[in-house]
């Protein structure tokens, strides 16, 4: 498993979505407040909704921009708080790809696509 892993969210159908053929997803949904996070944290990204950059870990590690702490499982997924926002999210089973099991943490840089 990667520390550091990289995702590019674009939105289909109106619903942001990814691709990760490396752990065999194909236009995976952020759902359940996800969605509403990943909106309010490209707001000042050029063009979001044809791809960003997210890039996670369960460690802190330069530039990140967001940390999303664990709250609680619920229907084989899990819900994470983002303090500095005031928003929660949940994310579903397919976390479970880059994760042996749920971080208690997440950090989070979101950046335009290259």
């Amino acid at each position: 498993m990667n520390a550091i892993n990289v995702i590019a969210p674009y939105k289909h159908h109106g619903m942001w979505v990814f691709d990760d053929p490396r752990v065999g997803l194909s236009q995976e949904p952020f759902v359940a407040g996800a969605d509403t996070i990943i909106d309010r944290v490209v707001a000042d990204i050029p063009d979001a909704e044809r791809g960003f950059t997210l890039v996670f870990s369960s460690t802190a590690f330069p530039g990140y921009q967001h940390r999303l702490d664990w709250q609680r499982e619920e229907g084989g997924g899990n819900w994470y708080h983002a303090a500095q926002l005031g928003m929660e999210g949940w994310l579903c089973p397919a976390l479970l790809r880059y994760f042996e099991e749920a971080p208690k943490q997440l950090f989070v840089e979101t950046k335009p696509a290259r």
